[in-house]
């Protein structure tokens, strides 16, 4: 306390003198000597025995200026100490400063860092698939190439000749014999239901078993087609607004190829059912056909003069359907690039754009949907457009024939989805569902038991009953695809949201 002590005690610990009552209140709080910092009790304390002498006042504070000189100097003394504490925080702050200006630049360093590495592993994601892709694709043939196109295409691109043909007669009754055979194969398989095919229970329990959203580049996100291979369903094609192609093993969670070629992005894709063939549309205006096991583009089929919208491929697996805004619909030979055939609707008015098309199972006939709500049926032989569908507002966003060969089932920009009978060209049924519900997928199961409709979320119905089994939103963004695995026994979405997923039993 800077004064004498009144009742002086000594500390063992230390040795030094303090009064009493401040260092019993130091022991009670610590237990300590304050200048030994050894351990202490009130009990060791030794009392000072000590003559009471009052002390006369000091000269220095027996006068009025006297008192008034000390409270100047201890006026000044907090002055230059408050002085000192600002120039400590002035200093702290300083630091504070040079601290976040290192932590800002750190973080900026990680962030360069990430996006190196993401941009790394995209690299690396794409050379993978090409390792070892050299082999020639079984049963593909490209046809040679004039040189002033392939000079211009380059060397892993060929493209069909400048002139078209016509369907000849072989062509016609390759199709016929084609028909023939899948119909009575039809009608027989449509007497009993597929071994193994799940249930309706199976997909009432149907849940996400596993989403993949690295296919696609992140800086362009959003996958707009979808397909699976009929011969191997653990094979899928995915298109994507990055302007590429990628062919995906659910399997074994492997990318099997990355096609890139197309200037825009990739709006239709067509896994071959029976070869390791891709096929692809674009809105610049090109059709690709490319071997998955060399990742290249084996054919550029420039069959329109505006954006391709939707494609189709024929059951004997060599011809394709093909239809854009610029009204017409073609069709054309995968294997030569050659367009057989080229059709505009003949009427006194402007002609409405095509906004999809599908192959009726047997081949013989195709619906094309347009943007002004009619859904057109063909005759591809006669190249004569046999029935018209009318009912739906809006432009037709997708179109998708049963497997039976009698059910159509068709979606427009009106939240409805329509079935129609093709025998009594009808419309049977309407499943309306909610307003402002964008429909941008069909798709019929194998077996023809099933409908998926995919938009705001993916949804499962039961055909005939039409009644709605399940409905999947895992989807962050409208899905843009659907299609079901083998005997329906799994159903894959692809969506705005850059994600494919899988949905089934979980075991």
């Amino acid at each position: 306390s800077n004064e004498v002590p009144e009742q002086p005690v000594i500390s063992p610990a230390s040795g030094h003198i303090f009064e009493r009552r401040l260092i019993e209140k130091y022991i009670q709080e610590n237990g300590t000597d304050p200048v030994s910092n050894e351990k202490l009790t009130v009990d060791q304390l030794i009392p000072v025995k000590s003559s009471t002498i009052v002390k006369p006042r000091p000269p220095s504070a027996t006068s009025i200026p006297a008192i008034l000189k000390s409270l100047q100097d201890e006026w000044d003394a907090v002055m230059l100490h408050s002085f000192t504490l600002r120039q400590q925080l002035q200093t702290a702050r300083q630091e504070l400063s040079h601290a976040l200006y290192q932590h800002d630049a750190a973080c900026r360093v990680i962030a360069r860092l990430i996006k190196e590495v993401t941009a790394a592993r995209e690299a690396l994601a794409t050379l993978k698939p090409q390792a070892g892709m050299m082999a020639p694709v079984p049963g593909y043939a490209a046809p040679a190439m004039n040189p002033a196109i392939a000079a211009e295409a380059g060397p892993e691109t060929a493209t069909q000749p400048v002139e078209e043909a016509v369907m000849s007669e072989e062509v016609i009754k390759k199709l016929q014999d084609k028909a023939t055979l899948l119909t009575a194969e039809r009608k027989k398989r449509g007497k009993t239901v597929p071994e193994g095919l799940a249930t309706s229970e199976d997909i009432r329990n149907y849940r996400q078993l596993v989403s993949h959203t690295g296919l696609h580049s992140a800086s362009v996100p959003g996958i707009l087609a979808l397909d699976v291979c009929l011969k191997d369903t653990s094979k899928i094609v995915t298109g994507g607004n990055d302007k590429n192609a990628v062919v995906f093993n659910k399997d074994t969670e492997q990318v099997m190829a990355i096609l890139k070629g197309h200037t825009k992005k990739v709006t239709s894709v067509i896994y071959h059912p029976e070869e390791e063939l891709v096929i692809t549309a674009s809105p610049d205006n090109t059709i690709r056909v490319w071997g998955i096991t060399t990742a290249q583009c084996g054919q550029i089929i420039r069959a329109h003069e505006a954006p391709v919208t939707g494609i189709s491929l024929h059951a004997t697996g060599d011809y394709l359907l093909s239809c854009s805004t610029d009204m017409h619909w073609a069709f054309s030979d995968i294997r030569t690039g050659r367009v057989l055939t080229k059709v505009a609707e003949k009427s006194g008015q402007m002609a409405p754009a095509l906004t999809c098309a599908q192959f009726h199972p047997d081949g013989l006939i195709f619906g094309t949907g347009t943007d002004d709500s009619i859904i057109k049926i063909w005759d591809l032989k006669e190249r004569t457009n046999v029935a018209n569908f009318q009912g739906h507002q809006g432009p037709i966003t997708s179109i998708s024939f049963s497997e039976n060969g009698y059910y159509l089932a068709t979606s427009a920009e009106d939240s409805v989805v329509k079935l129609w009978d093709l025998r009594k060209l009808k419309n049977f049924k309407t499943l309306q569902l909610e307003d402002n519900y964008q429909v941008t997928a069909l798709c019929f199961d194998q077996s023809g038991t099933y409908l998926a409709v995919a938009g705001t979320d993916v949804r499962v119905y039961l055909c005939k009953q039409w009644n709605e089994l399940a409905i999947f939103n895992d989807h962050t963004a409208a899905a843009t695809g659907v299609r079901f695995g083998h005997n329906a026994t799994f159903l894959a979405s692809v969506s705005m949201d850059r994600s494919v997923k899988f949905f089934g039993s979980v075991e």
